[in-house]
């Protein structure tokens, strides 16, 4: 019993260290994106590297931990955007200005997640692929979305194949249109919902709700 309580403080204890250098990581990268290093986050962490590396592996595990982190925050805020007692327009208006809110508060963490860093200085770091780690991270949006369509919309035959596409294609185009209004910012982050949701209101507004679901 005794060695079982150990080990559950030691895991107890990991975890906790590992939040830490997680939120360490996120300090950093709130303040240099994309060139976050591994020597920055160990220093603002206040360990050495090979510390840093013993919890992470590589800058590839710490982007993948951050990822999840940043991953499973915008998903509880876009299902609390499907769940809100309103109309099912000013549902599908607020799920997109609520991933383009995310992006536009901690644009510096978007750098982080979906761009390589164009101008770091060389260093063992370099060569990073972020579009490798980052398409993952898409694909995970566009399941779940694809499930909550699923549980939700009456697509007709194949609607779960349906729901995949759609759920896909969505958060394509949430992604591609967001990473060009960040950049050049081009128009109000209002006018760029609207006009998404334009785009998707079609089908969608013709698809029903399927009985005894929360509705989308």
């Amino acid at each position: 019993m005794e060695t079982t309580r150990g080990a559950e403080r030691q895991r107890t204890a990991a975890e906790r260290r590992r939040r830490e250098l997680l939120e360490a990581a996120d300090r950093v990268v709130l303040r240099d994106g994309p060139q976050a290093s591994m020597n920055a986050i160990a220093a603002e962490a206040g360990i050495t590297k090979p510390i840093l590396y013993r919890h992470f592996g590589d800058k590839g595990g710490l982007y993948r931990a951050l990822a999840k982190r940043h991953t499973d925050a915008l998903l509880s805020a876009l299902r609390a955007a499907l769940d809100a007692p309103s109309e099912r327009r000013e549902r599908v208006e607020a799920t997109l200005d609520t991933y383009l809110a995310a992006i536009e508060a901690r644009p510096q963490v978007y750098r982080f997640l979906m761009h390589p860093s164009e101008d770091a200085a060389p260093s063992s770091e370099q060569g990073f692929d972020v579009g490798r780690h980052s398409a993952p991270l898409l694909r995970r949006l566009g399941e779940e979305l694809g499930k909550v369509i699923a549980e939700r919309v009456d697509l007709g035959p194949d609607s779960e194949l349906t729901a995949r596409i759609w759920g896909h294609g969505i958060v394509g185009m949430m992604h591609a249109a967001g990473d060009w209004w960040l950049g050049d910012r081009p128009c109000s982050r209002e006018r760029l919902v609207r006009s998404l949701a334009d785009l998707l209101w079609g089908r969608l507004a013709e698809a029903g709700d399927l009985p005894g679901g929360q509705g989308f």
